[in-house]
């Protein structure tokens, strides 16, 4: 599933990097949570949240990684009740906020997520790259 979701965003999923990457969070607890949505026998979609310590919120963050729900499962609220449950479940663990990052063109995405309480910020998102990415994101803005 995951490669559908980097497919569909335009990134090439390197599987052993994330298989790896996937295996350290599972063994991890302290590191995130991953949630799945399941429509009938199939699985629908799913949600990876990392955790980091963020003064800004005075403890946990949860930042949404990965959101994903297969386009035969769109429309019909599973996205909008999978967030709900990663709310309801992080608020139980502790978590202080969510965060995600959202591309300024996605227009769908920036509708689920302001459906489920997520609101912009005015602020720019930066990156000091200290090693390869685990996958290849998009340019950094010139100004």
């Amino acid at each position: 599933m995951m490669e559908e979701f980097y497919a569909e965003a335009g990134y090439v999923l390197d599987r052993r990097e994330a298989r790896a990457s996937f295996l350290t969070l599972l063994d991890e607890p302290r590191l995130g949570r991953v949630w799945l949505a399941e429509r009938g026998a199939d699985v629908a979609g799913y949600v990876v949240v990392t955790f980091v310590f963020a003064m800004e919120h005075g403890g946990t963050l949860g930042v949404v990684d990965d959101f994903f729900v297969r386009p035969g499962s769109r429309g019909a609220g599973l996205g909008s009740a999978l967030l709900a449950a990663v709310r309801s479940a992080c608020a139980a663990l502790g978590v202080r906020a969510l965060r995600v990052e959202v591309g300024h063109d996605n227009a769908p995405a920036q509708a689920v997520y302001r459906s489920a309480g997520f609101e912009a910020l005015e602020r720019r998102l930066m990156v000091a790259r200290l090693d390869e990415p685990a996958r290849p994101g998009p340019r950094a803005a010139r100004d």
